[in-house]
């Protein structure tokens, strides 16, 4: 393992793994559903712009990306790809794109409601394309502070 990857794994632990290692799933899905609502409300006072959209479809890719990745620890195939085959068309109007926002976190948390009901073990990992393996706690960490982080761009 190279630096940049020994660095790149370090920052992974501490900025996504440690902060949630005493969480539970259930836990991580109602701080996702609680960041949820505070970005759905943000966009209601929000319009479509070209940029807002581009920025509102990236979190979406992300997110559902993420599940596809979250899904293989619930026996689901991993696929080893890139997010952009998850993001919402261009064509897709404001409204929409907020609506499907919504679904998509509401099936993040429930998706974080499946790993605790199959109690997933803390160990188990998958891939991020960036960060390398992840814990299920880490990916639910990681959709989260995305979309948060993110929302901050729409204007």
């Amino acid at each position: 393992m190279g630096i940049r990857e020994r660095f790149t794994a370090v920052g992974a632990y501490f900025y996504l793994e440690r902060p949630v290692r005493n969480q539970s799933y259930a836990d991580l899905g109602r701080d996702l559903a609680e960041a949820g609502e505070k970005i759905l409300a943000r966009l209601q006072s929000k319009r479509m712009t070209e940029f807002n959209h581009r920025v509102l479809s990236h979190i979406i890719g992300i997110e559902r990306w993420g599940q596809s990745r979250l899904r293989a620890l619930l026996g689901g195939p991993l696929l080893q790809d890139e997010y952009n085959g998850y993001r919402p068309a261009r064509d897709v109007d404001w409204d929409a794109l907020i609506e499907q926002f919504r679904a998509t976190r509401a099936e993040t948390v429930a998706i974080a409601q499946a790993l605790e009901t199959a109690s997933v073990g803390h160990a188990q990992t998958v891939p991020h394309n960036e960060f390398g393996p992840l814990s299920a706690r880490a990916w639910l960490r990681y959709l989260q502070t995305h979309a948060s982080r993110e929302i901050y761009q729409v204007r």
